[in-house]
C-alpha cells in the first residue's frame, strides 16, 4: 500500500530495510499511548506499530481486526509522519517497545536479535507461502517475519496518448527514451520515475541483467550494462522529458491521473484509483530489458509482519501474529483487496483473489509472475542510500557512470565487510 498521502516523500524509504538500530541512538519513543494497560477479559495486552497508510479505511481496518482478537487487548500505534523508521527504532529502544510491527527482513535486525524467528508459525504452512517471500525472510534457515502483502511496482500509461504520438508499449530502455521525447508537450512530460529519479533503482538494474549483490553477498551492480543504462537516464533527465517536480511523488497515482505525464512508475495498489480516474485508457508495462538478452523487471515491495523478541510478550506476540496473519483469511483478504489492489502471500488466498483475475489487475499478477523481483534481506538502507547516490552524481549532476559507481562501491564494501566479514 502507498504511503500516507499528505506527505510528499519517497515511500522507497519505507519500502526498504532501514538503518541499524545502534545508529539510531536513544531517540524519544513515538507517541504517549502505549497501550500497556487494560487488557479486556484477559487482562493482557500487546502493541503493535504501523505506518500511517495512504489509502481510505486502512488505519480502521486495522484496529478493527485488532478488537476481534479475543486473548489479549491490543493497541494500535498508527505513525504518521515522514519517518516510519527511526520512530519505530528508537521506540524498540525503551521500555515501550512495541510487541509486533510492520517492516521488512532485514540482516541488521536479525543479526541483533531484535526480531524472533517465526518457523514455528510459518513451518505448518510454508507450502501455502508465495517461495520468493519465504526465501526473502530467511537467514541460515530460520524464517523472521510473515508476509501480509506483496506490492509489484511498474510503468503506468495512458493509451491514448501513445496512440495519438504513434509509438507502440517500450520494449527496451532506449525505446523508453525515445517514448519519453516523443510524449513530451508543452503541458505533459512523457515519463515520471519519482522526484528523485530513485524508485526504480532495483528494476534498472535488472533489467541491464545485473543483481545487488551475488550468491556469495559481493557487488554484482557494478557492470557495463549498468553503466550504460545510467547513460540513457542521464539523457532522458538533461532532455527535459521527465516529470521531476510532482506535487507528490511516485507512490501516488495523481502524477498520471491528474494528466502530468504520459507515463508514470507507481504501484498496483494505486491501481483502484487510476482506473476509476482513467478508466480502459490506462495500461501496464514492466521496466523494459536495459542490456542485451536481459529480462524486464518489476520490483516487489510489500510489508510484513515481525515479533519484537526483545519484548515482554513474545509468546502472545507470537500468538496473535499467527491469528491475524495465518489464521484469518477473511482479513488478509480485506487487507489485500480492500484498500487498493496487493498480491496475498499466501498462495490459496491469491488464486481465490476474484478482483486480481480478469482485466488490468490480471495483467498485474502476470508480470508479478514472470518479472517479479523481491528485496535481499543483506541490502542494508547504507547500501540503499548508496546507490541512491549513484542516480545524484551519475545522473543529475553528470558525473562518470563508473566513478559513480566506484563511490558506491567503497561503501557498500564497508558494509558488507560489517556485516560479513
Amino acid at each position: 500500500m502507498s504511503a500516507t498521502s499528505n506527505s510528499n516523500r519517497d515511500r522507497r524509504s519505507v519500502l526498504r530495510a532501514a538503518a541499524g538500530l545502534a545508529a539510531l541512538g536513544p531517540l524519544a519513543a513515538c507517541g504517549s499511548n502505549t497501550g500497556r494497560s487494560g487488557g479486556g477479559s484477559s487482562g493482557k495486552s500487546l502493541v503493535q506499530y504501523f505506518h500511517a497508510y495512504g489509502e481510505a479505511g486502512t488505519e480502521q481496518a486495522i484496529r478493527r481486526y485488532a478488537k476481534a482478537y479475543d486473548k489479549a487487548a491490543v493497541t494500535t500505534q498508527w505513525v504518521t509522519g515522514t519517518n516510519f523508521e527511526s520512530k519505530l527504532f528508537s521506540a524498540l529502544l525503551t521500555d515501550n517497545a512495541p510487541d509486533v510491527f510492520e517492516f521488512h527482513p532485514q540482516l541488521q535486525m536479525i543479526k541483533s536479535g531484535q526480531v524472533a524467528a517465526l518457523d514455528d508459525l510459518i513451518d505448518p504452512v510454508k507450502d501455502d507461502f508465495n517461495p520468493a517471500d519465504i526465501k526473502s525472510h530467511t537467514v541460515d534457515g530460520k524464517v523472521y517475519g510473515v508476509r501480509m502483502i506483496d506490492d509489484p511496482q511498474f510503468f503506468f500509461y495512458r493509451k491514448s496518448l501513445l496512440e495519438k504520438a504513434g509509438i507502440g508499449v517500450p520494449k527496451t530502455l532506449d525505446e523508453l527514451a525515445e517514448a519519453a521525447a516523443k510524449l513530451t508537450t508543452d503541458k505533459v512530460k512523457g515519463l515520471f520515475l519519482g522526484n528523485n529519479m530513485v524508485a526504480p533503482n532495483y528494476a534498472l538494474v535488472w533489467a541491464a541483467g545485473a543483481d545487488q549483490l551475488n550468491a556469495k553477498n559481493e557487488i554484482a551492480y557494478h557492470t557495463d550494462e549498468v553503466a550504460a543504462a545510467l547513460k540513457v537516464y542521464r539523457k532522458m533527465f538533461t532532455s527535459g522529458h521527465l516529470l521531476l517536480d510532482a506535487p507528490a511523488d511516485y507512490w501516488d497515482p495523481s502524477a498520471l491521473v491528474q494528466g502530468l505525464t504520459a507515463i508514470q512508475w507507481c504501484g498496483m495498489w494505486a491501481m483502484p484509483v487510476m482506473q476509476k480516474a482513467l478508466g480502459d485508457d490506462l495500461g501496464i508495462f514492466p521496466f523494459p530489458s536495459a542490456a542485451s538478452g536481459a529480462k524486464p523487471a518489476v520490483y516487489n515491495g510489500g510489508w510484513s509482519m515481525f515479533v519484537n523478541a526483545k519484548g515482554k510478550n513474545v509468546d502472545l506476540a507470537k500468538e496473535y501474529v499467527k491469528w491475524l496473519w495465518i489464521d484469518q483469511k477473511k482479513y488478509q483478504e480485506d487487507w489485500a483487496l480492500s484498500y487498493g489492489f496487493h498480491i496475498p502471500p499466501h498462495t490459496s488466498t491469491a488464486e481465490s483473489a476474484t478482483k486480481l483475475k480478469s482485466g488490468l489487475p490480471a495483467e498485474g499478477v502476470k508480470l508479478f509472475t514472470d518479472y517479479g523481483r523481491f528485496d535481499n534481506v543483506s541490502w542494508t538502507q547504507a547500501m540503499i542510500s548508496a546507490l541512491e547516490g549513484v542516480i545524484a552524481d551519475a545522473v543529475r549532476k553528470g558525473k562518470d557512470p563508473e566513478a559513480a559507481l566506484d563511490t558506491a562501491d567503497k561503501k557498500i564494501n564497508r558494509e558488507l565487510k560489517n556485516l560479513f566479514g
